[in-house]
C-alpha cells in the first residue's frame, strides 16, 4: 500500500530536502511582508500562495515547478534578472525591471526561491538548488 502525502505537505518535505543551503544561509527574512508586486493575495487556500523566484540561468526546474504545480495552491512566478525564461502552461510570470528589484527587495541570496505566503507575510522560504524527490 502506498502512502501519499497531502499536496502540501509533499512540496514542503520536497523543498526541505535541499542539502546544499541550510536555514541560517537564507536573507529572505521569515514573516516579513512581500515587497511591491503586480497581483492581488489570493482568497484560495486561506490566503496561501507559493511564489517561486527564478533567473534563466536556474537549470532545469522542471522537478521544481511540478512539486510547486502539486501542491494545489495558487502559484505565482518572478522571473527576475531581465532573459526571460518560461514558467509551466498556465502560470503567468512577471518579468523586467519590477520582477528584479522585487528579488532584490526580498534580499534572495540563490535562484530559484521558494515562498510559501499567507495574503503578503512570507511563512517560509527555501533558497538555492531543488534536488528533492517526490516519491
Amino acid at each position: 500500500m502506498s502512502h501519499r502525502h497531502a499536496p502540501l505537505l509533499t512540496l514542503l518535505l520536497a523543498l526541505g530536502t535541499v542539502p546544499t543551503l541550510s536555514s541560517a544561509d537564507a536573507r529572505v527574512r521569515l514573516g516579513d511582508t512581500l515587497p511591491a508586486h503586480p497581483w492581488q493575495a489570493s482568497a484560495d487556500a486561506n490566503g496561501r500562495e507559493v511564489v517561486v523566484v527564478y533567473s534563466y540561468n536556474c537549470g532545469d526546474l522542471g522537478a521544481l515547478w511540478q512539486a510547486v504545480m502539486d501542491s494545489d495552491l495558487p502559484v505565482r512566478a518572478v522571473n527576475a534578472e531581465g532573459t526571460p525564461s518560461p514558467a509551466p502552461a498556465g502560470v503567468n510570470s512577471w518579468r523586467g525591471d519590477g520582477a528584479t528589484a522585487f528579488a532584490r527587495a526580498l534580499k534572495v541570496s540563490a535562484y530559484p526561491t521558494v515562498l510559501l505566503v499567507q495574503g503578503d507575510r512570507i511563512l517560509n522560504a527555501w533558497e538555492g538548488n531543488f534536488t528533492g524527490k517526490l516519491e
